[in-house]
């Protein structure tokens, strides 16, 4: 039984939805008897300062109350702490939800889940730049890693100002489509060194990404590996017709895809910035490792 946390707000998080999930969460919450402790940021770097400070001085779990971005936040504060993520999903895509069995549309029910307290210790991807030191620039992740034409579509997606909401995407999707360029990798893993044309390159240590779109399928957040996908360069319309099927994830059957498991990670790629749980990351070359037991995190059934 969980006995007090700590929850993590995002006012704009499932495009205001998340102020709503986790009034009634918390409420659940404070039903259960969980002391709650509510903190907000008005920035990403102020939510993660508030989110490191609650670290700090103890909680039983820190609670994202809110979208991917949030628990991205989360992520900063807690990897290597041993104190555990709560989910109340407030978001759009809510990948870091669906993988650990949280209910998405149920903020009461994912507060039962989080009273419950079942905790379970996972693998976080760790982002390196090389030859920035010790202490140069570190990043976490949960789920996936993007780059390539699905991070360059989100790049576009971020500098449009209409139109809003998820056409904004589709948008940005069809300008990015008519501009589609073979990318050169270099990609180095822990057995081997790949060079050639891609349209995209993403790492999981989760399944999905986008709302469930299941990018590396066969992913597991407790193995110590990354798996891989490489989708190779290709014309527009085969792009567009392998999309579909990832949200099934038979997409890595095609030709078209490679998959490859990997402890460590290198990208290299020009003019290409990667993404990871949806968050803007950091320009390539980046080092990826998967961190075993880096996470622990309250789930609302088994994942291993």
């Amino acid at each position: 039984m969980t006995r007090s946390v700590t929850v993590l707000t995002n006012p704009a998080a499932g495009n205001g939805h998340a102020p709503e999930a986790a009034a009634a969460a918390i409420a659940r919450l404070r039903d259960l008897g969980v002391e709650v402790t509510e903190i907000e940021g008005e920035s990403a770097a102020e939510a993660l300062a508030l989110a490191r400070k609650a670290v700090a001085e103890g909680t039983d779990a820190l609670v994202a109350a809110g979208g991917d971005g949030l628990i991205s936040i989360a992520w900063q504060a807690l990897a290597q702490t041993g104190i555990p993520l709560g989910i109340i999903p407030g978001g759009t895509g809510n990948d870091h939800a669906r993988l650990f069995h949280i209910p998405v549309d149920d903020p009461s029910a994912a507060a039962d889940v989080i009273a419950r307290g079942t905790v379970e210790t996972i693998d976080l991807g760790r982002i390196t730049q090389p030859d920035s030191g010790e202490d140069g620039f570190t990043r976490w992740f949960g789920t996936v890693l993007s780059s390539g034409f699905d991070s360059l579509v989100t790049d576009r997606a971020n500098r449009l100002r209409w139109p809003r909401g998820p056409m904004r995407y589709n948008v940005a999707m069809i300008v990015e489509l008519a501009q589609l360029r073979p990318i050169p990798y270099r990609i180095v893993l822990d057995d081997q060194q790949i060079e050639l044309d891609a349209a995209m390159v993403t790492v999981g240590n989760g399944t999905s990404y986008g709302g469930g779109m299941l990018i590396t399928p066969n992913a597991e957040v407790t193995d110590g590996l990354l798996d891989i996908t490489v989708i190779t360069a290709g014309s527009r319309l085969r792009l567009v017709r392998l999309f579909p099927t990832v949200y099934k994830g038979t997409h890595v059957e095609l030709d078209e895809v490679q998959t490859f498991r990997s402890r460590r990670v290198r990208l290299e790629a020009p003019d290409i910035t990667a993404y990871a749980d949806g968050e803007r990351t950091a320009p390539l070359p980046i080092d990826i490792e998967a961190v075993v037991g880096a996470g622990r995190v309250i789930v609302g059934a088994p994942i291993s």
